[in-house]
């Protein structure tokens, strides 16, 4: 059935708009400064049969348009039991996951009777247990040290709170007076999904939703072939780094194989390194999302749905570190692992694609916990917080600064809001100098900013990426800035041992932690750029000398 253009363009807008109000909802309603005010989390609509992606809103994560699809359906293998009113939580990684962290609800809707879809949602936790506040433990190395996992367990029965579930959730993570809040939150995401999903099918009918969600699909995936039938037939090659695993100080390559056959792309990581023993594992449904999130930055006129995933065909990276398995640990591997396919999808890209690609971004989502006693509000407190970086110039122009990860979309959280919640004051927060890679186009820049306790104790831990070696240029432009970290501890400044990863950091009153985020990778020769762009830099202060 080929719907009319007009009747097709308003369903999907009406779909997406049903997520996008779960993602307000979620948002405006959780406890977590890392949901309400960074945006951490994402809402969506998923095949009652197949559990592929209907539609996702606009304000949520990208990363999570292919993890909650695989989520959803780890769900219809495991519960056979599902029924009006039931709401199912879970966080395993190894059944489409990603870390312990993002919590994914997902409850069955039902229309006139019968099961129509699947509504489901991820949102970032800042603490689900485990060794360190915040679950970013650089040194575990099995899951179990990373948190509480959950497998798809019903929280809610019929409408019912199921309290023996959430007794459970709340008495092995830390400061459960917050996480009831965020429980609560997605919860009412999901019902406010429910509502507008249900006011939708009322309005349309439910067969002709049923068609223009069927036609949508037809339609993305023939975008997405048209878009790869214009490049040239042939494999690409290219070979991303990740600092180290946090345990092993060694680096991890991330090889990957991109061959284009007609309107086909192949992506092989099979030549990427074997598993590792700290948390820099992906599980297979994350690093299949990292791919589906590159593509979509290459090609962002593609509608997001199931079909524009139906051309990319992604080789299961068995016996490497992109294809974790019980009991591995996998606390890095959406915030950063993914971010490093990204850039081995991106390079290989550029291969073929020079005018759509750009010099690699920072590439790290500079994950930062501290949790601890806060002796002046009398409570327990975590903070997990996430920083900005450069993204490469590109062929029209410069980099962006401080731009969000590329796994997201989500901002930093604003530091007034972090100083009401937490014992600390950021003493600094500003544009990295000297950060962005020089081209013809230069990259964007970092930002540095440094945190210090004012009262009580804490622990800190950081699982960051990019130390190393800085995000690196294409076609002749230079690597941006690599990441760095110091620590000052009663007078004593130290850096991390593995660069972009620590943890076990004891502050007091008085101690600091200070971070410099990478910046964007250049694009083309240096010796290209516009002179006077380079008189603009140097008089607004990005570089101190002539790049």
């Amino acid at each position: 059935m080929t719907m009319d253009p007009v009747t097709l363009a308003v369903i999907e807008n009406g779909l997406r708009q049903v997520c996008s109000e779960m993602d307000l909802v979620h948002e405006k309603t959780s406890f977590s400064p890392v949901i309400s005010e960074a945006f951490d989390r994402s809402n969506g609509i998923y095949d009652r049969s197949s559990g592929e992606m209907i539609a996702q809103g606009e304000l949520g994560l990208p990363i999570f348009l292919g993890v909650m699809q695989f989520a959803t359906q780890a769900v219809l293998e495991k519960r056979s039991d599902l029924g009006p009113g039931d709401v199912i939580i879970q966080n395993d990684p190894y059944l489409g996951g990603t870390h312990l962290m993002d919590v994914k609800m997902m409850m069955p809707f039902y229309y006139a009777g019968e099961l129509w879809c699947f509504l489901s949602n991820t949102g970032h936790w800042p603490d689900t247990g485990g060794m360190v506040p915040g679950g970013f433990n650089s040194t575990a190395t099995e899951i179990q040290q990373e948190g509480l996992r959950l497998p798809p367990v019903k929280l809610m029965c019929a409408g019912e709170l199921q309290q023996d579930v959430v007794d459970i959730i709340l008495n092995n993570i830390r400061v459960p007076d917050e996480r009831i809040g965020d429980i609560r939150a997605q919860i009412g995401a999901l019902k406010t999904g429910e509502k507008r999903l249900t006011a939708l099918l009322d309005r349309y009918g439910a067969d002709t939703v049923v068609a223009a969600i069927a036609d949508l699909r037809d339609r993305s995936e023939q975008h997405m072939r048209e878009v790869i039938s214009a490049i040239t037939d042939g494999t690409y090659s290219f070979t991303a780094y990740i600092d180290s695993d946090g345990v092993i100080d060694e680096p991890l390559a991330i090889v990957l194989d991109l061959t284009i056959d007609g309107s086909d792309a192949h992506f092989d990581f099979s030549r990427s390194s074997p598993p590792c023993r700290g948390p820099m594992n992906s599980v297979w449904a994350t690093t299949q999302s990292a791919v589906y999130v590159a593509m979509k930055h290459i090609f962002p006129e593609v509608p997001i749905n199931a079909g524009c995933f139906a051309p990319l065909h992604i080789k299961p990276p068995r016996d490497t570190f992109l294809y974790a398995q019980y009991p591995r640990p996998v606390a890095g591997c959406a915030a950063e692992v993914a971010q490093r396919i990204m850039e081995a999808v991106f390079g290989a890209m550029a291969q073929p694609l020079p005018e759509r690609l750009f010099g690699a971004p920072a590439g790290t989502s500079g994950n930062l916990a501290l949790g601890g006693h806060d002796p002046e509000a009398e409570r327990d407190y975590i903070m997990y917080f996430f920083s900005g970086g450069g993204y490469g110039g590109w062929l029209d122009g410069d980099g962006l600064t401080n731009g969000c990860s590329t796994v997201g979309i989500s901002k930093t959280q604003p530091v007034e809001i972090l100083e009401q919640h937490y014992p600390l004051l950021f003493e600094t927060y500003a544009l990295r100098e000297d950060s962005g890679g020089t081209g013809k186009r230069r990259g964007g820049f970092g930002v540095s900013y440094r945190i210090r306790l004012l009262r009580g104790e804490g622990k800190a831990s950081f699982l960051m990426d990019h130390g190393r070696d800085g995000p690196p240029g294409m076609t002749g432009g230079d690597s941006g800035a690599p990441n760095e970290i110091r620590v000052g501890q009663a007078g004593a400044v130290t850096t991390p041992e593995h660069v972009s990863k620590g943890e076990g950091y004891v502050l007091r009153a008085g101690d600091w932690i200070e971070v410099h985020t990478p910046g964007g990778g250049g694009y083309g020769p240096p010796g290209e750029r516009d002179p006077a762009s380079i008189q603009n830099d140097l008089r607004r202060g990005y570089y101190t000398d002539s790049p």
